[in-house]
Formats: C-alpha cells, sequence, structure tokens
C-alpha cells in the first residue's frame, strides 16, 4: 500500500535527509503536491517526483488524493498547516513539532487529539543510529544514567541570537524540545523538576549570552538516592569577528556519565563510550539512513490498526519542560513539573 503525500515547506534537511528518503522509499510513498514559499524550489521539487505544485497549504491538505502531509520546515506559517491537515482528516508528520508557543501547542494537541489523525514528530535525536547503541549499551555495560550534558555552541553569523531575539534560547526552541525529549528517552523517566539560568550579554546588547536547563529526574518520594540530571545549554558568547572559535574544540552532541562508564555521542551515528576495559569507538555509518527510518516509522503508524499517541505526548511534555525553564528564569526558583 502506498501512502499518497503532500510536502508542506522544504527545509535545510530536504537536500540532505527528506528527499533521498522519498526516493529510497518510492515503494510505501507517493508524494502527489508540493508547497513551499519559495516557487522555483516547489516546482523543481515536484517534478523530481511528477507531483504537483501548489500555492497553499489549505489548498494541499484538502486535496483528494493526499491521504497525509509531511510538513518539513516552519516558515512563516508555523504550526498552522498542522490544524489545516487536522480540519481535513490528513495525517501529519511534523518536523516542527507542536511550534512554541504553549498556549497554542495544548490547542493543537487536543485538535489533533479529536481529529483522530495519526501524528508523529521528527525527533531526529531520539531515533538516530548512535541513540539506539546507546541504550543498547546502558542496558548491557555502562549501566543507568546518572549526568547528561548537551551544550549547543551557536555559530556567529552577524545576527546573533541575542541581538535578534534577546535569548540564546529563542531562536533555537524547537531544538531544545527535541533534546528535552532526547534527554527523558535515554534517561526512561519524566523529569520531576527543572531551573533555568541565563547570564547577560555584556556587549551592548539587551540579551543573553548564555542560557541552561538543568532537568532533575529524581523521584518525588526520594530523599536518599540522587536520581539521573540533565543540563542542556546554549552559548552565544562568541564574537561575530571570532568566527574560527565558533567551531574550535567542539563538545560533543551529548555527554553520559553512567554507573559503569561513560559515552560521547556525535549524531548521528557516532559514539565513543568508556569502561573498565577501555576505550571503545564505534561508527555506525552502515545503519538504514536515520531520513528512512523516520519515515518508515511515520509509514507504519498510518498503516497500523491500533493508534499510538507516544509522539505526540512526548513532544508536548517537553515543551511544557523547556517553557518552565524559561519561566524558572525569570522567577529565579526550581519549577516542579507534574
Amino acid at each position: 500500500m502506498k501512502l499518497r503525500v503532500g510536502l508542506i515547506g522544504l527545509g535545510d534537511d530536504w537536500d540532505r535527509r527528506h528527499r533521498s528518503a522519498l526516493r529510497a522509499l518510492n515503494d510505501r510513498f507517493d508524494v502527489r503536491a508540493v508547497y513551499e514559499q519559495v516557487a522555483h524550489r516547489a516546482v523543481a521539487a515536484a517534478r523530481e517526483f511528477d507531483a504537483q505544485p501548489v500555492d497553499g497549504y489549505h489548498t494541499l491538505a484538502s486535496r483528494e488524493d493526499v491521504d497525509a502531509v509531511l510538513l518539513l520546515s516552519q516558515n512563516w506559517y508555523g504550526t498552522l498547516p498542522i490544524f489545516a491537515a487536522c480540519d481535513a482528516g490528513k495525517d501529519i508528520y511534523s518536523a516542527a513539532g507542536l511550534g512554541t508557543d504553549l498556549a497554542r501547542a495544548d490547542l493543537l494537541k487536543q485538535r489533533i487529539e479529536d481529529s483522530g489523525v495519526t501524528f508523529m514528530a521528527e525527533s531526529s535525536r531520539r531515533h538516530a543510529p548512535a541513540t539506539n547503541r546507546l541504550k543498547e549499551l546502558i542496558v548491557t555495560r555502562l549501566g543507568a544514567p546518572r549526568l547528561l550534558f548537551s551544550h549547543r555552541r551557536d555559530m556567529p553569523d552577524g545576527n546573533s541570537n541575542a541581538t535578534r531575539k534577546g535569548s540564546a534560547f529563542d531562536a533555537t526552541t524547537n531544538e531544545l524540545v527535541e533534546i528535552v525529549d532526547w534527554c527523558r528517552f535515554i534517561v526512561g523517566l519524566d523529569p520531576t523538576s527543572v531551573i533555568g539560568l541565563k547570564h547577560l550579554a555584556r556587549d551592548g546588547s539587551t540579551g543573553n549570552d548564555y542560557e541552561m536547563m538543568s532537568l532533575d529526574f529524581s523521584s518525588s518520594d526520594s530523599e536518599t538516592v540522587s536520581g539521573s540530571v540533565a543540563q542542556i545549554s546554549s552559548g552565544n558568547y562568541i564574537p561575530h569577528a571570532w568566527s574560527e572559535a565558533a567551531s574550535f574544540r567542539l563538545p560533543a552532541d551529548l555527554q553520559v556519565a553512567c554507573e559503569n562508564g561513560i559515552a560521547f555521542v556525535d549524531l548521528p551515528a557516532k559514539i565513543v563510550w568508556f569502561d573498565s576495559a577501555g576505550r571503545h569507538q564505534e561508527s555506525l555509518d552502515s545503519e538504514r539512513p536515520l531520513g528512512e527510518a523516520l519515515l518508515s516509522q511515520f509509514y507504519r503508524g498510518v498503516t497500523s490498526l491500533v493508534r499510538n499517541s507516544n509522539s505526540l505526548e512526548d513532544t508536548h511534555r517537553a515543551l511544557k519542560v523547556v517553557m518552565l525553564a524559561y519561566e524558572s528564569q525569570q522567577r529565579g526558583q526550581r519549577m516542579p513539573l507534574g
């Protein structure tokens, strides 16, 4: 059975992930329509897949020959195409998650549940080959994770987050939601509290040059045993003139200190880990490409007789954690999570 799909937005990952995945999975996906705000890109993609370029996401979602929409980027329209897909009863694959506004995400989550459509957030970190291998090592060699560290160093581009949005986190909220979900997946628990910190920029701008959130996974009824802690940070502290410094000795995408060892993860397919036997380095490049794995999972979710709402719940919970971290910054106190 082929799933007839429409593409909304051709983002940064189109050339390196989505195009090749759709071509490789042409026995499962039939691209029927393409909407992209840059018209010539829509025409080129539609020609490649023998599809039809359309002039709006409402038009695409309402087409009778489209069973599902693939929202592959977040442009000016944000999450509006998801509402349109729900109204049309079309299943949704979203690289934009549920957006960055919690009130709107609450409404969107309810709309998706009421419509009965299948929703899957892309969550590429969670499904990366290196993450799967890390989960195996946690069970077999490394033991339970104790500390997780993820630091994002912004590359200077002359239009820094601190200047543009007033916050080093603002431009990357979608990415932070995915990292929080990644940490939740690795630990296997929901955090019980979050605290957010920020450092004001000293270059005359009104924003922050460093922000951090700390997730505490301790059980609420545990007073003697500390649970896992995840520290997620974003920095915009390197001046634009020092562009070479921004790429010098980049940290691993994730460092995980476990009971019996430590692992360094570089997405999507590299992991270096240490235990009592020494250093182990693995490259998982022979695994199935990540784009194909993600779309295959979406295909299974749509064609399954059992509706799975895990992706919707996970994305919504992660967004709530990020929003509470922002609130913690303002209040200067730890925020409990229900």
